[in-house]
């Protein structure tokens, strides 16, 4: 038995060198160290042996054993190295090669008219404030002179999350809750950026969500040629020195008097061309003095303090400046179109 144990020893060792991998060198483990492997057999014929042979053959089945799986123990972590060597290789990066070239991404166009309208007005001395665009039914149109039940509301068909809760339809109830702040002391002169939610069909021209700036200046004494001053040098600098601007009269609930802004055409220069629909004027927003009446609901005293307000949306200054024919283009998030913005 001794004899055939040194004979499985030998073939057990060379069937671990000849093995290229985990999986051939598994094989010979459960050959040769199995419970049914020939080891095992021999294990079991030691009952037929005499006494004194018994704890030769066991001792000589032992070591063989032990050797075998030490041989075993060896291969194995040969082979792991080997795999982690031609891992290595495989994965090895070529440092002399160029590297990939990382696309560089550019403001979103409407984020960048806003802060190019935001550093016009900063440098008029106005601060940019902001606030929630889920807004109560108070601030969004009570405390700007629009009751319930008032018919102007019908100009802002609303998102309502609640009765008293909606996304809001303009910045405006970011002025009413600055003067509230500021508890009937002036001055208070801000812009108000952000993005306002209407219900409306969307199409070239039109959003249930767009962008809009406000402003507002309350002090004592302002007048609405103040208003107009500001605003013409805002469009100077926005559009162009060519530029001018024309009031004209209107109405909204918030404002006495109201007046819609327009500037010339910077197609025709005011001589008449089909995008001003040869009146030589574009409509850009709208503005007031702010209504006595939303001064006194904010805590000011409308015979101490007056005002003036405007609002515009921030698409319509952006098509109007560079050309851009349809107001989807903004949220579509086309790479054709937004990859243009990046030397703007």
């Amino acid at each position: 038995m001794i004899e055939r144990l040194q004979e499985l020893l030998s073939e057990a060792l060379q069937e671990l060198n000849e093995a290229e991998d985990k999986k051939e060198l598994e094989k010979v483990r459960v050959k040769y160290l199995g419970k049914k492997g020939p080891i095992t057999e021999v294990l079991r014929g030691m009952g037929k042996l005499s006494a004194e042979e018994r704890p030769k053959v066991g001792q000589a089945a032992n070591e063989v054993r032990g050797e075998i799986q030490e041989k075993l123990d060896e291969k194995n972590k040969s082979l792991e190295v080997e795999e982690l060597n031609k891992q290595l290789a495989g994965e090895t990066i070529d440092v002399t090669l160029p590297g990939d070239a990382v696309k560089q991404g550019s403001r979103h166009p409407l984020t960048a008219v806003v802060e190019e309208i935001e550093d016009i007005f900063t440098g008029l001395g106005f601060a940019v404030t902001e606030g929630p665009e889920i807004e109560t039914d108070y601030y969004n149109f009570e405390a700007l002179n629009l009751p319930k039940e008032h018919p102007a509301r019908d100009m802002q068909d609303s998102f309502f999350i609640t009765e008293d809760l909606l996304l809001r339809t303009q910045t405006s109830p970011v002025q009413a809750r600055t003067m509230e702040k500021h508890k009937g002391q002036g001055p208070v002169k801000i812009i108000c950026p952000g993005k306002v939610y209407r219900r409306d069909d969307d199409d070239a021209t039109h959003s249930h969500q767009f962008m809009q700036i406000e402003g507002l200046y309350v002090d004592k004494d302002i007048r609405m040629s103040d208003l107009k001053g500001i605003l013409e040098a805002f469009v100077k600098k926005y559009f162009g020195e060519e530029r001018t601007i024309r009031l004209r009269p209107s109405f909204f609930p918030f404002t006495e008097p109201s007046v819609e802004v327009d500037v010339t055409c910077g197609i025709c220069g005011g001589s008449g061309c089909r995008m001003c629909k040869q009146s030589g004027w574009i409509e850009v927003l709208g503005a007031g003095m702010v209504h006595p009446r939303v001064l006194e609901m904010s805590g000011f005293d409308p015979n101490e303090y007056s005002g003036f307000a405007f609002g515009m949306g921030v698409e319509r200054f952006a098509l109007l400046k560079y050309g851009i024919d349809d107001i989807r283009h903004f949220y579509t998030n086309d790479m054709r179109f937004l990859n243009q913005w990046k030397q703007i």
